[in-house]
């Protein structure tokens, strides 16, 4: 028996007591967000520490200004073919209200049936508890069977990314030197279907702009100032009219600068997935496609970038009707980036395409709202084909180069500050219910996705 297969069957052998493990994690109520629970997330830190030590990675518990980190090491790491990779995660998990929606305790996991599958129930059980322990697990075989990972491996695990990370930014820079390895390995992510293995190989950057319109010095009787004065209101509705053209484009300079059409082999997977656009749009009340002409739903939510309006605010809004002339207006847009678009840049393209048409006698202030860049990469680049291809052995099917609508800021940052590139594998699902009550992970997930980081690990130390 080779050395991968010896692996993959303690990982089967043991998988009853790798699900009590499971379930002992996520009795830790972690809220983040919560100071209640303050203590229960330094536990967490605490009870993860222990158990990396005990499958040879040298890890400690590493305070911050919020929740403590988790950093670790294995023992072994010098002189390891294939890259030095750094795995992230988070023990945090979201509050669990409503709790009367739940049909078990959110920090009493039970092991049960949901439509015909075995499923672990409990807050965390798939965001992002039981998507870490995925890695570790795979990480506890090979210590058991070899003595030893067949890469070198660092560890980090967050206890803030459910309140926004505050000390995330402030802890990889003074730990740059330590953190910085050759690729971080991220399992926060989903699956296209329970048999259907994804590397998410494409996150969209987001960028978040305010605008404020100020005209008159205060709000106006539009019978006395109706015709001569600026009028806020419409000069914010003229410029977000201007903002798209009659083909859904964004019309802003230079928007699409650094946006790459997918490569043949990315929109051929694509066009193939079981995915009803139209299905999609209904289940929302809708049925006409938006955004820029020419493109696939599945496309313009995971590939396209966006320019949206979340908020507009000026004038009366109360009930009944005053006839008044506000004297600000305002919106809150946000733009979802893709490929090689850079945040600040679209920014200060942004803000002159609004000044270019403010009237002189009037002004125009901005809220910044935050800036990422999007993640994405190549079909050639070497530890995703690796992956790939260790995910293909695994689920025996291609897997699938995802693209994903929304942003993972810890992406963004590792690449950032630490000049590191990220290969997401997750093994969620979407009705795992992450956030809402009821959350629960398949067991069949968690099982497969131990099995599948043993062979991912595996190819990457291979030429």
């Amino acid at each position: 028996m080779s050395t991968l297969d010896a692996v993959l069957s303690h990982v089967d052998a043991n998988l009853d007591a790798s699900l009590e493990r499971m379930k002992a994690l996520v009795r830790f109520q972690s809220i983040s967000t919560d100071p209640a629970y303050q203590q229960e997330c330094q536990k967490t830190a605490e009870h993860l520490a222990k158990e990396l030590n005990d499958i040879g990675i040298e890890a400690a518990v590493r305070p911050t200004a919020g929740h403590p980190m988790v950093v670790g090491h294995a023992k072994d790491n010098e002189n390891k073919s294939g890259p030095h990779v750094l795995f992230y995660g988070h023990y945090d998990v979201q509050p669990v209200d409503p709790l009367g929606l739940w049909e078990t305790d959110p920090f009493d996991p039970q092991i049960t049936e949901r439509h015909g599958v075995q499923v672990m129930t409990g807050r965390g059980s798939s965001d992002d508890k039981g998507q870490l322990l995925t890695f570790m697990e795979a990480c506890r075989a090979y210590h058991a069977v070899r003595g030893t990972l067949p890469i070198a491996v660092s560890i980090l695990f967050e206890g803030e990314e459910e309140s926004g990370s505050p000390s995330l930014v402030p802890f990889l820079k003074e730990n740059k030197a330590e953190l910085s390895k050759d690729l971080a390995l991220v399992c926060d992510t989903t699956m296209f279907g329970p048999s259907s293995p994804a590397i998410t190989t494409m996150l969209r950057g987001l960028l978040g702009e305010e605008i404020v319109i100020t005209a008159a010095n205060r709000d106006l009787h539009s019978g006395m100032y109706g015709g001569p004065a600026a009028n806020p209101i419409k000069i914010l509705a003229n410029i977000l009219a201007d903002l798209h053209d009659d083909q859904g484009r964004v019309t802003i300079p230079g928007f699409y600068d650094g946006v790459e059409e997918l490569s043949a082999e990315v929109k051929a997977q694509w066009d193939a997935l079981p995915f009803d656009g139209a299905a999609f749009l209904a289940d929302i009340g809708l049925s006409l496609p938006a955004g820029e002409a020419g493109y696939s739903v599945y496309e313009l939510v995971n590939a396209r970038p966006t320019c949206e309006f979340n908020g507009i605010t000026g004038g009366y809004s109360g009930d009944g009707f005053k006839t008044v002339i506000a004297s600000k207006a305002s919106a809150k847009i946000s733009c979802r980036l893709v490929g090689k678009q850079e945040p600040l840049k679209l920014r200060a393209a942004f803000r002159t395409f609004v000044r270019d048409r403010v009237p002189n006698d009037c002004s125009v202030d901005f809220i910044d709202h935050g800036a990422s860049p999007a993640h994405s990469l190549s079909p050639d680049y070497p530890p995703l084909q690796k992956g790939a291809q260790a995910l293909k052995e695994e689920w025996k099917q291609e897997a699938l180069m995802m693209g994903m609508g929304g942003s993972i800021p810890i992406v963004g940052e590792f690449k950032d500050i630490l000049d590191m590139d990220s290969m997401l594998i997750g093994f969620g699902l979407d009705d795992d219910n992450i956030h809402s009550p009821n959350e629960k992970y398949n067991i069949g997930s968690y099982h497969k996705g131990i099995r599948s980081w043993v062979r991912v690990l595996d190819a990457l130390s291979r030429d």
